[in-house]
């Protein structure tokens, strides 16, 4: 269970500066809208999960609300900032990229932000590859496209020798726009940074499209690309109900966390089966997918399946291979499920007519849309503010539209998914034809 002490953040010292910001809080007080730097925000939202705690007020577990402070610990004159993307592309990158640069120069006066180009590998001097500086010019419309200006990688570096590099371009924050496998590399460099006695702050900017890191609120990035994957939903929808017997499975991303497919799904309630890498479902029986689907078409004429890549992995072989970051390689359950159906209907005498779906790195590539865009500008901002603030080994996240800083500990110890018993999927199984359980 996670307690109070859990979310405590780490900071370099007390503040020593008055903040540029510092008029833009003064007087104000925690309302409907507004946590204030003296007050926490909540961790549990129900008064059940409180009682269950059996603790009084000031042991129940909060975090620390994000935003400006009246006072900072960096003095703006001489801070220098630096920036780095990791891993895999993202809807917004560019828009967080802009919006940390232009908090940095316009409110705070600071002017020397650097850019490191393909990830960590870009703070590994032998790969040579030469920082870039951020300035409002650089980065004033390169929110208008996709991917990143730094570029990125995967794998993980040296952090004795990021260190290293960090000191000698006198870097005084880092901020890390990565995922899972980014920010266990962003808590090394900062045991390391700690081992020296550094005044170097490292602060994350969660991306991950999967929506799969827990304490957050939702990804940025994630509603832009389950939005491009409903429109492929669409489109098996539309070829299914168009030809007879027609089934359209689209196949999306979503490793470990199914939220794009019920995302996507939920989005045009064209989808009549959803399966995701939590809930276990089986391809033959009365309750499986091939009877379930016969039924359906039977009744209908046509139906979409919508399936994540992470799906039904115990109905394949284990690969035995990793990528650079050290995932496991998953099998392929979208042959596995198409090959099925395929045969299911040629054993029954019945025509098929059966499209295949795969909207992949597509829905990653594209610009954020404008709901996306201010979520990264704003998340962009806490970064920021927290850098400035002297907060290290920590993200900024928005729980319940309350911006927070959660320690990197805390998000890296599991992954989000959903929940077989959450209101999610209950919404899923309320929008589609499958069973309760499929199994």
């Amino acid at each position: 269970m996670t307690t109070l002490a859990d979310l405590q953040v780490s900071s370099l010292g007390p503040s020593r500066y008055d903040s540029p910001l510092g008029s833009y809080v003064a007087g104000r007080k925690t309302n409907e809208y507004y946590v204030s730097e003296d007050d926490r925000v909540l961790y549990d939202d129900t008064i059940s999960l409180l009682e269950q705690r059996g603790e009084p007020v000031e042991r129940w577990p909060s975090f620390e609300p994000g935003g400006p402070r009246a006072r900072i610990f960096h003095d703006p004159a001489t801070t220098h900032v630096g920036v780095v993307t990791c891993g895999g592309l993202c809807p917004g990158l560019n828009d967080v990229i802009r919006a940390v640069t232009l908090e940095l120069y316009t409110h705070y006066g600071v002017t020397r932000v650097t850019g490191f180009r393909n990830g960590y590998a870009g703070l590994v001097p032998e790969l040579g590859f030469e920082p870039v500086t951020l300035t409002p010019g650089l980065v004033g419309s390169i929110n208008e496209r996709g991917g990143t200006i730094l570029g990125t990688s995967r794998g993980a570096q040296d952090p004795v020798v990021i260190v290293d590099r960090l000191v000698e371009l006198e870097i005084n924050a880092l901020i890390v726009i990565g995922g899972d496998g980014s920010m266990h590399g962003a808590h090394r460099i900062v045991e390391e940074i700690a081992a020296r006695g550094l005044e170097i702050g490292v602060v994350g900017v969660p991306k991950t499209i999967d929506n799969d890191i827990p304490h957050i609120g939702q990804s940025f990035g994630f509603a832009t690309a389950f939005a491009e994957a409903a429109k492929a939903i669409t489109a098996a929808h539309v070829e299914a109900e168009s030809a007879e017997n027609g089934v359209g499975l689209v196949k999306v991303m979503g490793r470990h966390a199914g939220f794009i497919a019920c995302y996507s799904a939920l989005a045009n309630h064209d989808a009549d089966f959803v399966l995701i890498p939590e809930v276990p479902f089986s391809i033959d029986g009365e309750n499986g997918l091939l009877r379930s689907l016969e039924r359906r078409v039977k009744e209908h004429g046509s139906a979409v399946i919508v399936l994540a890549e992470g799906a039904g992995q115990e109905h394949v072989d284990a690969t035995g291979k990793s990528d650079a970051s050290g995932n496991s390689r998953l099998g392929d359950i979208a042959t596995i499920v198409r090959e099925a159906i395929e045969a299911d209907f040629r054993d029954r005498g019945e025509p098929l007519t059966l499209k295949f779906l795969e909207p992949g790195y597509g829905i990653r590539a594209v610009p954020a849309d404008a709901s996306d865009s201010v979520y990264c500008a704003r998340l962009a901002q806490v970064a920021v503010h927290a850098a400035m603030a002297g907060r290290t080994d920590m993200v900024v996240g928005r729980r319940r539209h309350r911006f927070v800083h959660v320690p990197i500990p805390l998000v890296i110890e599991r992954r989000h998914s959903v929940s077989p018993d959450g209101d999610l999927w209950l919404s899923v199984l309320e929008s589609t034809a499958q069973p309760l359980d499929m199994r």
